[in-house]
C-alpha cells in the first residue's frame, strides 16, 4: 500500500501536469537504474523573472521529500553552476535553500504545494532577505557593493542558460 506521501506526490505531480506556471518544471526524477521514477526526488525548473537580472536562465534545483511529507517540507537545493554553488545571499554553500516556507520550524505548512515553493524561490532569487543570511559573499555584496551584486547575478544567469548547470542523479 502506497504511503501517505507518496500518495501526496502522485497527487501533486498529477496537479502540475494539468497546470503549473509557464516556463516552470517539475518532475520526479529517474531512478538510478533507469527503471521508473524516483516520487521522492524531483528535478525542477524556475525561470528567472523578466526584467530582472536572473532573465534568460532556468534555475535547476532538486527537491528532496521524506516519508514525512507533508509533515515536514523538501529539502530544495540548486544544482551548482560551473562547479559552484548559485551566488545568492540566501542559497548555502551546499545548494540548499534559506526560506521561511522550507522551514518547519517557521512558516511550512503541510497544505504549501510544489508550486507554491517554487513560485517562492522564484520571488526570493529577486529578493534577497538580507535578515536570513546563508552566504556571506553575495550577502556582502548585496547590502554594500549592489552594482557588483547584480553583475555577478548577470554573469551566472549567462553561465546558467549556456548550460552551466549539470545535474547528478
Amino acid at each position: 500500500m502506497a504511503s501517505f506521501a507518496s500518495r501526496r506526490l502522485q497527487k501533486e505531480r498529477a496537479e502540475w501536469r494539468k497546470d503549473h506556471p509557464f516556463g516552470f518544471s517539475a518532475k520526479p526524477m529517474a531512478n538510478p537504474d533507469g527503471k521508473g521514477q524516483n516520487l521522492f526526488r524531483w528535478i525542477c525548473g524556475i525561470p528567472g523573472r523578466a526584467g530582472t537580472p536572473w532573465e534568460g536562465a532556468t534555475y535547476k534545483l532538486t527537491m528532496d521529500f521524506s516519508e514525512d511529507y507533508p509533515g515536514k517540507p523538501p529539502k530544495c537545493k540548486f544544482v551548482f553552476v560551473n562547479g559552484k554553488v548559485l551566488f545568492h545571499p540566501n542559497i548555502y554553500p551546499s545548494g540548499t535553500v534559506c526560506l521561511s516556507i522550507l522551514n518547519e520550524d517557521e512558516d511550512w505548512k503541510p497544505s504549501i504545494t510544489i508550486k507554491q515553493i517554487l513560485l517562492g524561490v522564484q520571488d526570493l532569487l529577486d529578493n534577497p532577505n538580507s535578515a536570513s543570511p546563508a552566504q556571506a559573499e553575495p550577502f556582502q555584496l548585496f547590502t554594500q557593493n549592489k552594482e557588483e551584486y547584480l553583475r555577478r547575478v548577470k554573469q551566472q544567469a549567462k553561465d546558467v542558460a549556456n548550460g552551466g548547470q549539470k545535474v547528478a542523479h
